[in-house]
């Protein structure tokens, strides 16, 4: 089987810090060519690889502030399209817009849907519903009016991820600095718990950061320790009480959510979108609906057992089991698309 991975091109595959959709392009990428499969990667120049690296830019464009996003993009979706016939699959980790080559090739496509940015983008999925295999990440984030083959969750390799079960005192706040993702609502959780909390993630929203983040940040209580890698990610992931991931839109997956579990870390979440589907309450986490709740579960935290948090993670989030349905998915692309 030739298959051909198409990544977006924001950020490197993988990212050096914030990037989840080329962090997932680039996990599938690898698993596909340890089992054997002829694999080309279609991503920028400078990310880094075991298959055959297909690029028409070398550095991502929000690395490269001088490049058009737009022209890359499209150079970037050509590209692939262009070479099509020399695949028996193409995989599409791109959002909509290669979709709309769809029926100009003979190749058929598989998309994980990784979210909706907007209600806008859904008549480019209704328009090629009929002719292209839709993965979802999660079930709660199905949309009512597209068909899927199947829900996919997201895997990681356990052995990227370093257990510990003997926590610091520090709570952690781990992701995108965007309201959205409820960073506030983390500072005033730990506030109110006693506990301090380090801050790990890509500033998305300069003017949230400046006006409602950076004023509570001091060094010692709350600190802010920059967009991290993927060695000092698993340092800060391993060693806290918890995590906190007190969201407020209903997120699709949450990579940080099952990192967390996979270094034996609790996650105290609020309980929308994919959470309830990731989290098993009482077990590797808490589910809340508030901040009252969430301080709540902070004082609970003994309860857990992070060898549980570890095998939850394993058993329903590996490597392996995310490849598996994969390779599964693309033979019944191939043979019915």
């Amino acid at each position: 089987m030739r298959i051909a991975i198409l990544a977006p091109i924001a950020w490197r595959t993988p990212p050096e810090g914030y990037g989840p959709w080329e962090q997932v392009a680039s996990t599938i990428t690898e698993a596909l060519v340890k089992k054997g499969y002829e694999v080309s990667l279609f991503a920028s120049g400078n990310s880094i690889t075991s298959a055959r690296l297909e690029a028409i830019c070398e550095l991502p464009y929000e690395t490269d502030k001088n490049s058009d996003p737009k022209v890359l993009e499209c150079l970037h979706i050509s590209n692939l399209m262009e070479q099509a016939e020399d695949f028996d699959i193409i995989h599409n980790h791109f959002d909509f817009l290669p979709l709309t080559y769809t029926r100009l090739i003979e190749t058929p496509m598989i998309t994980t849907i990784h979210g909706f940015s907007s209600p806008k983008i859904l008549p480019v999925y209704k328009k090629y519903d009929s002719s292209v295999a839709y993965i979802s990440i999660s079930n709660a984030n199905r949309h009512k009016d597209l068909n899927y083959l199947d829900t996919i969750y997201h895997g990681v390799d356990p052995a990227h991820f370093t257990f510990r079960r003997k926590k610091e005192d520090y709570l952690l706040y781990f992701g995108r600095i965007h309201p959205e993702k409820g960073l506030h609502a983390a500072i005033e959780i730990a506030e109110k718990s006693g506990y301090d909390l380090k801050i790990a993630g890509l500033i998305q929203d300069e003017n949230y950061f400046r006006n409602e983040i950076e004023p509570s940040i001091n060094g010692r209580n709350i600190e802010y320790l920059g967009n991290l890698g993927k060695d000092e990610r698993d340092k800060i992931l391993g060693g806290a009480k918890a995590l906190l991931h007190p969201i407020f839109f209903e997120e699709p997956f949450g990579l940080s959510v099952l990192e967390a579990m996979m270094c034996g870390t609790p996650v105290i979440a609020f309980s929308r979108g994919s959470m309830p589907e990731l989290i098993k309450n009482g077990v590797t986490g808490f589910l809340v609906h508030t901040i009252k709740e969430a301080v709540t579960a902070v004082r609970k935290l003994g309860e857990i057992e992070p060898a549980s948090c570890r095998l939850h993670a394993e058993t329903n989030f590996s490597l392996e089991k995310m490849i598996t349905s994969y390779i599964k998915a693309y033979k019944t692309v191939i043979k019915h698309y």
